[in-house]
């Protein structure tokens, strides 16, 4: 019902733009108001009914759900370590703009700076529709702070985003397959740091039923300081793992019986943030934007608008 009554809602913002409009418009054939108003009624018309063609760009089953996004570091030490925590951070004020609930479940520090690893919940409606895009190598091209001669360095951090799947999907996992470790959960202050092992470890072995690859999946969860309630978030997170693991495989095998459409490259270099240039391109849709600083401060909305008009057609 929550879904369907968005639907009307803007279906009711575009009738009423597009009504709002043709009143405008007659009103200036008999001189009552100005152009200017007709071109203002005009770009909210256009807008509206821009949003809701953008909305229907998110119709596979997980768009709708909220997601789990993990950030690993690459080659390059303490440059591509910071790299990881610009582009954490990226994220978090994107989330927060758009007023998802972002939750860190683990994170693992650089040796000198930034991070290494982390792994957050973004947790709000097409969360997952709107950030699937962002899956695969981000690049940063810039002079280091961290370079003594002030040289140019490239540094680059993968991002993986999975949906966050909840109770109503069912995933099937193999007790059996599960083996668990504890560790100190080191973090800000408190008695309990590195005193309690709240911190916890899952190993799942996973064999995928259709290839018969075997794979370790490995993951930690420090979130909270209650053991069981990091155990909960680390199977959640195993269940959303599983379940995308199915939805590539199924996207794969559709890709195979429509060789013509596009298909998404999980995995490759997407996007280059290159700061001396002032220059944030996309490299799969070729948009690219020179306001550097408000791409670093969340503001990817039309990257993501220009992948989904793109490729989420390719998906269906």
């Amino acid at each position: 019902m929550k879904d369907l009554k968005k639907w009307i809602e803007l279906y009711k913002e575009v009738h009423d733009a597009a009504e709002e409009l043709n009143l405008a418009f007659e009103f200036v054939k008999e001189g009552i108001t100005a152009e200017e108003e007709v071109n203002m009624a005009y770009t909210k018309a256009k807008e509206s009914i821009e949003n809701l063609e953008f909305r229907n760009m998110l119709r596979e089953e997980a768009d709708q759900m909220s997601c789990v996004l993990k950030i690993n570091s690459g080659a390059g030490g303490t440059e591509s370590q910071d790299w990881a925590s610009m582009l954490m951070r990226m994220y978090i004020r994107w989330g927060e703009a758009g007023q998802y609930k972002v939750t860190i479940s683990n994170l693992l520090d650089g040796d000198e700076a930034g991070i290494k690893t982390v792994t957050m919940q973004i947790e709000g409606d097409y969360a997952y529709g709107y950030l699937k895009g962002e899956n695969g190598v981000h690049r940063l091209v810039r002079v280091s702070p961290f370079n003594a001669q002030g040289k140019r360095m490239t540094s680059f951090a993968s991002v993986f985003v999975t949906p966050l799947v909840d109770d109503s999907i069912e995933v099937n996992i193999l007790q059996a397959n599960i083996s668990w470790d504890t560790f100190r959960s080191s973090g800000a202050g408190g008695q309990n740091v590195n005193k309690v092992e709240s911190g916890v470890r899952l190993r799942y072995q996973f064999k995928d039923p259709y290839t018969g690859e075997e794979e370790e999946i490995l993951i930690e969860n420090t979130e909270t300081r209650d053991q069981p309630k990091n155990r909960d978030n680390a199977l959640r997170q195993l269940r959303s793992i599983l379940y995308d693991k199915e939805m590539q495989h199924r996207l794969a095998e559709r890709a195979k019986i429509e060789a013509g459409k596009l298909k998404i490259e999980w995995g490759s270099q997407i996007r280059s943030y290159v700061f001396d240039d002032r220059r944030v391109k996309d490299h799969r849709t070729n948009y690219q934007t020179s306001d550097v600083n408000g791409v670093m401060d969340g503001k990817i909305d039309d990257f993501i608008k220009a992948y989904l008009m793109e490729f989420s057609g390719a998906e269906k």
